[in-house]
């Protein structure tokens, strides 16, 4: 055997790999791609995509924020004053007084003692788990909880189970048998729009000496007292961890973790993704300051989404369109199939209408679906004529 024939690889080269995987997702209908939209700055609900215009009803910009006039001239402020960039990570010189603001003021809506702040709501939850936990601990979760926690409990070491969605008596079934360090939920899931029942779940985890923690990323903003999530949900619910996202119902970019002081300055110090990484902009942390502020000030964001969100199951259940029973913003249709769904979505987009199509692995198998966003800028006539469309493409198939 010659030298260099002893070092060939036994598996398929990386480029083998990428190709083979393409092929394979393309086949099955499940390869993801890009696509450039040149969006409408005065409108958040209206786009063009290779040149053709749509209305939007995918995005997660609940309260329409997106396009806020404030938040711009916040964001605008925030740069002239703190800089565009932070310019360093924050144990550097990467955390300004914007940070610091940003941080109380979310401390004041929800409870909690203090705050951290992160680019994203997936770097926030994954370096919540990997620091937190450890491979003594058992960690209980709710089936349909994010993949960012799931990729975080599996970097931590720790073991996962997971209870029935949103069932109580499954989640204290798991709770009496594992003894569990934590249990985790979200508040407002994102695929099913559905909520979760927090208040027992909190019961419970007190019984059971185990945390509690939320992934609120789609719930702050529009659940609660004054729309501020969770916590405010009701009054004898108690969160050791809760997170929170500035890019759906808050309009901007970025996320916190929210908690006790103790573990706020754990993560300080033992959180690699914040430690390595830099901090988010000050622009950004101004910009979610102020979306603070209207989400509290202006109360009427949030009865213009829920009017929409009435507006929508009506028109449906007059147009015999099923649907699940989401009271909330996210509104899936679902259709099982993943070419159903997809053809489904193309012939939306043939009329002017811009819908999310699911599939696996975001969702389990056999539950693609059409996944509907409604906002505080959606107009009736926009709401009503997507109704009269999707209700004759489904007659149709």
């Amino acid at each position: 055997m010659s030298e260099s024939s002893k070092y060939q690889p036994l598996v398929e080269s990386l480029s083998a790999r990428v190709i083979n995987k393409n092929q394979a997702l393309e086949q099955q209908g499940l390869l993801r791609r890009r696509i450039n939209l040149v969006l409408d700055p005065n409108q958040s609900n209206y786009f063009e995509a290779d040149a053709l215009p749509y209305v939007n009803f995918s995005s997660n910009d609940y309260l329409g924020l997106s396009t806020s006039p404030e938040l711009a001239e916040a964001l605008y402020q925030g740069a002239k004053q703190h800089g565009v960039g932070s310019t360093a990570s924050p144990l550097v010189v990467g955390y300004s007084e914007a940070h610091l603001q940003l941080e109380q003021a979310l401390c004041e809506a929800t409870g909690h003692e203090a705050a951290l702040l992160f680019c994203s709501g997936f770097s926030a939850n994954n370096a919540l788990m990997k620091t937190l936990f450890n491979e003594n601990d058992l960690v209980l979760a709710d089936k349909l909880i994010h993949a960012s926690v799931i990729d975080g409990i599996q970097d931590s070491g720790a073991k996962l189970k997971r209870f029935s969605h949103n069932d109580v008596d499954s989640a204290k079934s798991h709770l009496e048998r594992f003894s569990p360090s934590a249990l985790l939920t979200e508040s407002l899931f994102s695929m099913d729009g559905d909520i979760a029942p927090l208040a027992e779940l909190s019961a419970l985890c007190q019984q059971h000496n185990a945390w509690l923690i939320v992934d609120d990323a789609h719930g702050f903003g529009v659940l609660g007292e004054n729309g501020f999530g969770a916590t405010r949900i009701a009054n004898d619910i108690n969160i050791d961890a809760q997170l929170v996202t500035f890019g759906k119902a808050m309009g901007g970019q970025g996320a916190a973790i929210l908690g006790s002081q103790a573990l706020i300055d754990f993560l300080v110090a033992n959180s690699r993704h914040y430690i390595y990484s830099t901090a988010l902009s000050p622009a950004c942390a101004a910009a979610a300051l102020a979306a603070i502020n209207m989400i509290k000030q202006q109360p009427e964001l949030r009865q213009k989404l829920n009017d929409n969100i009435a507006c929508f199951r009506a028109a449906c259940l007059e147009s015999n369109i099923e649907l699940s029973d989401s009271q909330t913003a996210i509104q899936p249709i679902l259709l099982g199939d993943t070419t159903k769904t997809m053809a489904v979505a193309k012939r939306l987009k043939e009329h002017g209408f811009w819908l999310g199509a699911i599939r696996p692995p975001t969702v389990p198998v056999g539950s693609a679906r059409l996944r509907l966003t409604l906002n505080a800028n959606h107009c009736q006539q926009d709401i009503l004529a997507l109704v009269d469309v999707l209700a004759a493409i489904l007659n149709d198939e």
